[in-house]
């Protein structure tokens, strides 16, 4: 993507101190999100001790609730809980926060990621938001829509994250699978627009090493982003005002891995979570929600999973890669795939373009077995693979740096010096 001015300018460098932490959480609090709500109570004190003990980081936490409009919920559309430095504070906050409610299929998320925005940030604090959802915006075309035109306020979810990351909010989006299957690409492109990720999550009692392992591997990115910001503002200087992302994302990670630069890295099942899919990125460029809607019905919705064994088969593939594979990029496989092993030979795999390094993406062959399951074993009379077991996330320490965390903290950079709104 190529970022173009007439006059070229130079915006002051962001500086955000690794060791000062703002956390905030935005949670959907409606009565399908009971079991997150329980797990979040319960490990709100470990979270923030193990941060603390590991990072050394001063750290104040937020809290975003949110539930829906009247006449779909009659209770609140947000209850917000601005930063304090108080775990106490903060846990009886959760403490008091309850699922119900809800109404129709999509939630506030318009209103919960403006509260977001709204929050006391620390100028100087790395600033994390850990967003729990399981279901769409209003105005994505989801079925039984109360509010189709989105939301009823008039807040437009894309402008408000574009503002998010000009103040340098990094967004983890939590999709709470598999009922967040269909729309996971609106969610992976919010992180995708404020440098953050998307984390898939089958089960509640997960959500603390998520949230750990987010927050660590956002601190140790966070302090080569002086780095970046030089890299980046070079580029802008002597290109005369031109930058492209995706060479810059190159640049960046050949000198940080020349330099022996390490991060910690959160991984799902041994691997590094992969890039957003194209879907994801294409709806990320986009400049409003009603563009959002436009693409999302044309090119997601028609092939969106509808059930739970479709949407269970999603869950099994790798992140970066679609379950609805478009045709873009083809990669070799690292092991054979299911034709191959069947007929003794290699297979290339067709995935979804990313930036995730081949040496930590996870098996094309399970994708494969993944979109042959209701097509090819019926007719070939094989048994279908049993859907994967239980996750485990982990934070791996002093692991290189990846493509996908080089574009994301090149992202980041422009966004938090508020170049790309110059810049377009």
């Amino acid at each position: 993507m190529n970022i173009s001015v007439d006059q070229v300018a130079q915006p002051e460098l962001a500086n955000h101190d690794s060791s000062v932490l703002d956390l905030a959480f935005a949670m959907d609090c409606t009565g399908s999100m009971g079991s997150y709500i329980a797990t979040a109570q319960q490990s709100i004190r470990k979270i923030v001790e193990e941060i603390v003990s590991k990072e050394k980081s001063d750290i104040h936490l937020a809290l975003v609730e949110y539930r829906d409009h009247p006449p779909q919920d009659s209770t609140f559309v947000t209850r917000v809980h601005d930063f304090t430095g108080s775990v106490s504070s903060m846990k009886s906050w959760l403490d008091a926060a309850n699922a119900t409610g809800g109404g129709d299929t999509p939630e506030a998320v318009a209103d919960a990621l403006h509260q977001v925005l709204k929050l006391s940030w620390r100028d100087e604090a790395t600033k994390i938001c850990v967003f729990i959802a399981d279901a769409p915006p209003h105005g994505l075309a989801a079925s039984g829509d109360g509010f189709p035109k989105g939301c009823p306020d008039g807040i437009d979810p894309i402008h408000v994250t574009t503002q998010l990351a000009e103040k340098g909010v990094t967004m983890y989006m939590v999709g709470c699978e598999p009922s967040i299957t269909p729309y996971k690409d609106f969610f992976m492109a919010i992180a995708h627009m404020t440098g953050g990720q998307y984390v898939p999550l089958r089960n509640a009692a997960l959500l603390a090493k998520v949230i750990i392992g987010g927050a660590q591997e956002e601190i140790s990115l966070q302090r080569l982003m002086e780095e970046v910001n030089q890299e980046v503002m070079e580029e802008y200087r002597v290109s005369g005002g031109v930058v492209d992302e995706d060479a810059m994302t190159k640049a960046v990670s050949e000198k940080l891995k020349k330099k022996g630069a390490k991060s910690h890295q959160l991984k799902m099942n041994s691997y590094a979570l992969g890039g957003p899919t194209t879907s994801a990125v294409r709806l990320a460029s986009k400049s409003s929600m009603a563009e959002v809607k436009e693409d999302y019905v044309t090119n997601i919705a028609p092939t969106a999973p509808s059930s739970l064994p479709m949407a269970a088969c999603a869950m099994s593939a790798p992140m970066g890669m679609s379950y609805t594979r478009s045709a873009s990029k083809k990669k070799k496989a690292k092991s054979p795939g299911f034709f191959g092993r069947l007929m003794g030979s290699g297979s290339t795999a067709s995935t979804d373009e990313t930036y995730e390094d081949d040496a930590s993406a996870a098996p094309v062959a399970e994708l494969e077995r993944c979109e042959l399951r209701n097509a090819s074993f019926d007719a070939m009379a094989i048994p279908a693979p049993e859907p994967r077991g239980e996750d485990v996330y982990e934070v791996e320490e002093d692991q290189e740096i990846t493509m996908s965390q080089a574009h994301r903290m090149v992202k980041k950079s422009i966004a938090q010096n508020k170049l790309q709104s110059k810049l377009m």
